[in-house]
């Protein structure tokens, strides 16, 4: 099965989002194999957000991800990388679909609400960036025959 990372960002806590987006995920049939909420280091950000660290809003998504706490996941199952990306939307809010995470509950690209990887070698960097090996948990949900063949 494929892993992905997601985070949900510190808007998207402090407006009390967290339960609702974990919901989606869950209600696609996803399955959740690693949480943590964490207060962002000056370290950890700039190597989530290395591949940025020449442009000039690299310092704003810095400051931003360092600001609060964030939720941290990693969910699994079959094509899970491409559906979180439409779950979520386009990077700005105002141009994400009517139903997507940041089509409902955003409205500037600075304030998206979450993170998710975009491809499956950012998935891996980002999931071991994020979590060790011990944090994820594997286990069977008794649905997993009434969501795959």
């Amino acid at each position: 099965m494929e892993r992905t990372f997601l985070a949900i960002k510190p808007d998207g806590v402090q407006r009390g989002l967290v339960g609702n987006i974990i919901a989606r995920f869950e209600s696609k049939g996803f399955k959740l194999v690693a949480l943590k909420m964490v207060k962002v280091s000056q370290e950890l950000a700039e190597k989530h957000y290395g591949e940025h660290k020449e442009r000039p809003f690299f310092p704003g998504l810095v400051q931003f991800i360092t600001s609060d706490p964030l939720i941290a996941m990693v969910w699994e199952g079959k094509g899970v990388i491409a559906a979180a990306r439409k779950i979520i939307g386009a990077t700005n809010p105002l141009n994400a679909d009517n139903g997507t995470i940041r089509g409902e509950f955003g409205i500037d690209v600075g304030r998206n609400i979450i993170h998710g990887s975009d491809a499956q070698d950012t998935a891996d960097r980002e999931i071991s960036l994020w979590f060790t090996s011990e944090e994820i948990i594997s286990w069977q949900p008794s649905v997993t025959s009434w969501v795959y063949e």
